[in-house]
């Protein structure tokens, strides 16, 4: 390791935080869960990711730090429909309406974009049953109906 290198290596061992976020949108540190709903909250309000595809708990443009993430960052816990249009309730404890053109397959899991189309959000199984009546197939494919139209699900 060169001598520039070192102050970067050093930087990038501080920005490890052993904080984990499971599948189900659930936070973990050092093994053991956060149990502080107001630190869990934060910590949902700090994801974000760099060009890399890495995400990190970002406090503002210069200062970051990395966190394990085991699926998606965010997950749709459960979802309404109003006036036509889906709302999602998501792992952060905010609500955001169903971009449809967003919704795709992922395996056997449904995933949409959240936060502005910034992040994928697992839809749980709660968060698909809710969808349920609007969601139909044609042919091979499955499609959801809602805001008027059809939107396939890639």
């Amino acid at each position: 390791m060169s001598d520039e290198d070192a102050p970067r290596a050093l930087l990038e061992r501080s920005r490890q935080t052993g904080f984990r976020l499971d599948r189900e949108g659930r936070w973990w540190h050092e093994g053991e869960p956060v149990r502080h709903q107001g630190l869990a909250n934060a910590l949902h309000r700090w994801i974000d990711q760099l060009a890399d595809g890495r995400y990190v708990l970002r406090l503002d443009e210069r200062r970051y730090a990395h966190f394990e993430c085991a699926d998606t960052p965010y997950v749709v816990h459960s979802a309404r429909r109003e006036d036509g249009s889906f709302w999602l309730l998501l792992s952060d404890g905010t609500e955001e309406r169903l971009d449809p053109v967003t919704l795709a397959r992922r395996g056997n899991d449904l995933v949409c974009r959240v936060k502005g189309g910034r992040h994928p959000a697992r839809l749980s199984r709660q968060a698909v049953y809710a969808l349920g009546e609007s969601l139909c197939e044609d042919g091979a494919d499955l499609v959801l109906e809602a805001e008027g139209r059809r939107f396939p699900i890639r």
